[in-house]
């Protein structure tokens, strides 16, 4: 059986479009539909009803979603195995492909010392790097697309999934260096009716920011919800509100004097939780991923 037809099938039950999944799998729409069918007919039984509501996956369908996935997740063992030549070669060294998805302050500020780091101690394994939301890191683990994701999460809860906290990422409330609060001690009160540029919907400290400041009496902040960090920290550089970030991605502006401090109400820390996917096959590559992950977040 040609393998892509269950990776279209697994991708088509995650989204329950065919659009999306066309999306996904960089294909076009009606591949997609031929790709399916082509499933049905082989497999000689109905997968997905098409109904004016959208698709359906069949009872059937639903039951066949973790043998397909098992069947994926043997392809992805093969793979790395004809890739690495063996999990462990004469010399003891690794070898293979990774795929790591994170979000966009990690990626930009811990991740490239771990690139750089993994070059050096294991040359033969390929990094791939993704900036994802954990939404779509979610997703990726559950679809095989991605191999680990570091999640900035208080909690992982999907009994799918494996989490473990390696570290925890400080947090910090800034303006520009201009702002009336910049360098001030403040409580929450003072906060109300402030604009804040706050990271997207799922962002977890971002959301418990928003919660709570919706919660204070007086006037309701400004929210403006962004999917850059980058974009969150221009304007608030530019004096138009304030944000909260991580600080590892704000010491070169902090330092620099374009971002300020304000000495808000503690906001604790928030885990960076090492994320693989229960019931899949982590290889040699990916464990030793994991680990340099580990010696260099607790560093």
């Amino acid at each position: 059986m040609d393998t892509r037809l269950l990776r279209t099938f697994a991708a088509l039950m995650r989204t329950g479009s065919f659009t999306a999944t066309a999306a996904e799998l960089h294909l076009a729409q009606s591949t997609v539909t031929v790709q399916i069918r082509t499933l049905e007919r082989e497999l000689g039984t109905r997968l997905f009803d098409r109904l004016p509501s959208g698709t359906l996956p069949t009872s059937t369908g639903r039951r066949l979603l973790k043998e397909a996935e098992d069947v994926l997740d043997a392809e992805a063992r093969l793979r790395a195995a004809a890739a690495a030549g063996s999990a462990d070669t004469a010399d003891g060294t690794v070898e293979g492909q990774v795929v790591l998805g994170a979000g966009e302050s990690l990626c930009a500020s811990r991740l490239p010392g771990l690139i750089a780091s993994l070059r050096r101690s294991h040359p033969g394994i390929d990094l791939e790097l993704h900036a994802v939301g954990t939404e779509a890191a979610v997703a990726g683990l559950r679809s095989g697309r991605l191999d680990l994701v570091l999640l900035l999460e208080p909690e992982v809860a999907d009994p799918e999934l494996i989490a473990r906290a390696i570290t925890r990422e400080p947090l910090v409330c800034l303006s520009g260096p201009d702002h009336p609060l910049a360098g001030r001690e403040v409580g929450w009160e003072e906060l109300t009716g402030e604009r804040f540029f706050v990271h997207e919907q799922g962002c977890s400290y971002s959301d418990e920011l928003v919660r709570t400041l919706l919660a204070l009496p007086g006037p309701a902040p400004r929210l403006t919800r962004f999917g850059s960090v980058e974009a969150a920290r221009s304007c608030v550089a530019a004096g138009l509100g304030l944000t909260l970030l991580p600080r590892a991605t704000v010491e070169r502006q902090l330092a620099e004097g374009a971002l300020a401090e304000v000495h808000a109400p503690v906001v604790p820390p928030v885990p960076v939780q090492l994320t693989r996917h229960r019931r899949r096959w982590t290889s040699p590559a990916a464990r030793a991923v994991a680990d340099e992950l580990t010696r260099l977040m607790a560093a």
